[in-house]
């Protein structure tokens, strides 16, 4: 297994919590969602969850990616580094729509705040 598949197999671990965190937070704000099958509903149709569909996407781009058996290049891992760092930071020219509402979340929740670090960790090892 190379370098860059050891590192983005780390990075959608890292993802995962991330994003759970993040739905987590917005649910909160969302208010009673009923069962998981409604919850899971509101979460891909309902207009208050749509801009994480951006970061679901990643994730289903990355996931598709580590099942697919061919090697994994530097420059491959790099472009996913930066990806993610459209949406979450640091990169100045990101989605800042996206980035709005994702720093605002932040200040709200010390576990988004520690999955953010583990994100921000990940990425400096790639690239």
């Amino acid at each position: 297994m190379s370098t860059q598949h050891t590192q983005l197999t780390a990075l959608q671990r890292a993802l995962r919590d991330l994003h759970k965190q993040l739905i987590h937070l917005e649910t909160q704000y969302f208010g009673a969602v009923g069962s998981p099958l409604e919850h899971l509903q509101l979460i891909t149709n309902h207009p208050h969850f749509a801009w994480l569909q951006k970061l679901s996407g990643l994730m289903a781009q990355l996931d598709e990616r580590l099942e697919d058996e061919a090697e994994i290049g530097a420059e491959e891992a790099k472009a996913f580094r930066q990806s993610l760092e459209m949406l979450i930071g640091p990169c100045e020219e990101g989605d800042q729509a996206f980035r709005a509402k994702y720093n605002a979340l932040l200040h709200d929740g010390p576990e988004l705040v520690m999955a953010h670090g583990a994100i921000r960790k990940v990425l400096a090892t790639i690239g």
